[in-house]
């Protein structure tokens, strides 16, 4: 008599439009949502990822019953005791995998993405006892929602301070480090480094299909999430690797008076999506770097060769015209790989070559039906704009051919 839910691991033929594409005008590249319903604190939708989960099948497809997760526990043992289990087996399995972090002597604390994470992370960082909130702050350009984020709920707690690099206080502060980093992709690191302040490392990116693995990181406080390492946005699912017990403790009570818990359903569908991905790398071999032919491509490899197309594609079309220009990265050695990668973020970071009369660059790519997110919104000049590099192929393709028109490209360079 029990109901049946069965998850697959990609719907996104019915998420991302894709059935009424000729009817779609605007090409949403800034928030990939509906144009109807833009707001501040909507990401990139990683859609790109869908091909490969609808060739991985039923590996990834997992079934609920109708008397499954009813109960708020999943470990009365553990410190989390709403963090199922399994999905924090495979987390700390992935991360031994991919070798990007140290997670040893570190708590898994699991949140509703790393969006609520950080809330949680701010509050158990913040001074207890201070007279005035303590000020958060990250170096420009910096992810566009922490500002938000750090403001929303007015927190008597802490507050948003402004860019890092340009604060020069003698008092306790919060410092958020995002590397790689949104929207540029660049590799960060702490900017004020005073003894008053601690540090929030925001992972979202450190992933070898966006960078080369360099070194296990192995910091105080590290957020990561699903919708970034797999593209699992819709399933809300991040966590926090936290080396200080007390910390977590505090971030776990957050997350009780705010949400009491995390859905269980979708940790259970995080922990069988990360399974496989850690199995499509031992499976093919990751020692062996990533191109064998003879296995099954595993998934980091296929996010690569998606992203190396799509860069490629960009900079030649980018390099026709003097209208823009790109970020350019380095080539670097990855443990994971165990060869030199290149870098290949999941935005672009388009720049103006002039801006004369104070043309925003946004604003220019909004002409031709772009939507793009202005430089403005990430603490730096609106010559800047960010693009999505996670979005569907023909979302992907369309985008190119406006950026041709807009350029005066012929459209061989697309």
């Amino acid at each position: 008599m029990g109901a049946t839910v069965k998850a697959s691991p990609a719907n996104f033929a019915a998420d991302n439009g894709e059935n009424g594409a000729g009817k779609v005008s605007v090409l949403n590249l800034a928030q990939n949502h509906d144009v109807h319903h833009q707001n501040a604190h909507t990401r990139g939708d990683p859609t790109m990822f869908g091909a490969y989960w609808e060739k991985m099948s039923e590996k990834g497809t997992i079934t609920f019953t109708g008397a499954q997760s009813m109960s708020y526990y999943s470990n009365t043992k553990s410190i989390c005791w709403f963090l199922e289990p399994e999905l924090e087996r495979e987390i700390r399995r992935l991360h031994g995998v991919v070798g990007n972090t140290v997670e040893e002597e570190h708590y898994v604390v699991v949140g509703t993405g790393s969006s609520q994470l950080i809330q949680a992370a701010l509050y158990a960082l913040s001074p207890p006892d201070a007279d005035l909130p303590v000020n958060v702050v990250c170096a420009a350009p910096y992810y566009s929602s922490y500002p938000e984020v750090a403001d929303i709920v007015r927190s008597r707690s802490y507050k948003w301070g402004g860019d890092a690099r340009s604060y020069d206080r003698d008092e306790p502060y919060i410092e958020l480090v995002t590397t790689p980093n949104n929207p540029d992709g660049a590799i960060r690191e702490p900017v004020v480094n005073k003894p008053q302040g601690t540090v929030i490392h925001d992972l979202a990116y450190y992933w070898p299909n966006y960078t080369a693995i360099s070194s296990a990181a192995n910091h105080d406080l590290m957020l990561f999430t699903f919708s970034k390492c797999t593209g699992h946005a819709g399933s809300r699912i991040g966590w926090a690797l936290v080396r200080d017990k007390e910390v977590a403790k505090k971030m776990i009570k957050y997350m009780e008076v705010s949400t009491i818990g995390v859905s269980k359903d979708s940790q259970l569908r995080a922990a069988k999506i990360l399974g496989v991905v850690s199995d499509s790398c031992c499976s093919h071999g990751a020692e062996e770097g990533f191109e064998d032919e003879d296995e099954e491509e595993d998934f980091f490899s296929f996010s690569r060769n998606i992203l190396k197309e799509r860069w490629q594609r960009l900079s030649q079309l980018v390099k026709a015209s003097n209208l823009f220009t790109l970020q350019k990265y380095p080539t670097q050695y990855c443990r994971f790989a165990k060869d030199m990668t290149d870098t290949l973020p999941a935005f672009a970071w388009i720049r103006m070559t002039s801006n004369e009369g104070g043309m925003d660059c946004a604003e220019l790519l909004k002409e031709q039906r772009i939507l793009a997110r202005s430089g403005t919104r990430f603490g730096v000049d609106n010559k800047f704009a960010r693009v999505s590099m996670v979005s569907t192929d023909q979302e992907f393709n369309t985008f190119l051919q406006r950026l041709a028109i807009i350029q005066g490209t012929n459209p061989i360079y697309i």
